[in-house]
């Protein structure tokens, strides 16, 4: 399916308005965008490179700003008193965020390879019926246990890193609610989790959509171009609401949204 004008700018116009939530409460950005673009009339594998390219670009631009307006504090030196350990045998970035993001991007970078280089025939129903049940039981979570407080599990962490990243190298999306609300129930800060979730999410698509390259697939050029335009000029806009929003309520609106999403994501794959 070609783009003519019109088309192009309606693109750009709803992935900013998907790229905005998504920077702001961590998710819906391919759980949204790939539906909406597939109803339209593209083919899945127009879509699933194009929604991996306007993240990764809307992404990075994205967690620039988390940075620079203090959402999330960036510190990839390593980390000395744990390469002491390792004896110079490891890498551990020095933050606390930065830690998360490099563990969410290692795993992504090994979920988005199985997904994208492993032709594992999962059916469609099984697929979408796993992710929903899953969002929607990390939302309710949230919601069951937003005013307590826990301590950063890393295997949890690992766990969830590894599934989300499958599900966004195979289906475009799937990461966001996961890995937000996950590190929201593992004990890190509500706005420190939907900053790192931004900037791990456009690492991990840069490597799933290289692995889409590596395989031949012919990527339509101008349906990415439409989404990464209109991601790019959501991102700061996103930032900016995260940094002034205030952390209860942000914590209640991922709870929800992330129980919207996953109860969406069932209705849709049962009854429609």
């Amino acid at each position: 399916m070609d783009l003519i004008p019109v088309l192009f700018i309606g693109v750009a116009a709803v992935a900013l308005l998907c790229e905005y939530v998504d920077a702001s409460i961590g998710m819906g950005y391919g759980t949204t965008l790939s539906p909406i673009l597939l109803i339209i009339g593209f083919s899945p594998l127009q879509v699933v490179p194009a929604v991996l390219f306007g993240q990764l670009a809307g992404g990075l631009i994205g967690g620039f700003f988390h940075y620079k307006l203090g959402n999330v504090n960036l510190d990839f030196r390593r980390d000395k008193a744990i390469n002491k350990r390792l004896r110079g045998l490891g890498y551990m970035p020095n933050s606390l965020d930065s830690k998360v993001i490099f563990i969410l991007v290692v795993c992504g970078v090994v979920g988005a390879l199985i997904a994208v280089f492993f032709a594992i025939n999962i059916p469609s129903i099984a697929l979408t019926t796993y992710i929903g049940i899953m969002v929607l039981g990390i939302g309710l979570i949230v919601l069951i246990r937003k005013g307590r407080e826990s301590r950063l599990s890393w295997s949890g962490l690992t766990a969830i890193g590894l599934l989300s990243s499958f599900n966004k190298g195979i289906s475009g999306g799937g990461y966001g609610p996961l890995v937000t609300g996950g590190q929201i129930i593992s004990g890190r800060e509500v706005k420190s989790s939907v900053g790192s979730t931004t900037l791990a999410e456009a690492l991990v698509c840069i490597v799933a959509f290289i692995g889409y390259l590596l395989t031949g697939e012919v990527i339509c050029w101008s349906l990415a171009a439409a989404t990464g335009i209109g991601s790019v000029i959501a991102a700061p806009f996103a930032a900016h609401t995260v940094k002034k929003v205030n952390t209860v309520k942000l914590k209640f609106i991922i709870g929800i949204a992330t129980t919207l999403l996953g109860t969406i994501i069932l209705v849709k794959t049962f009854i429609f």
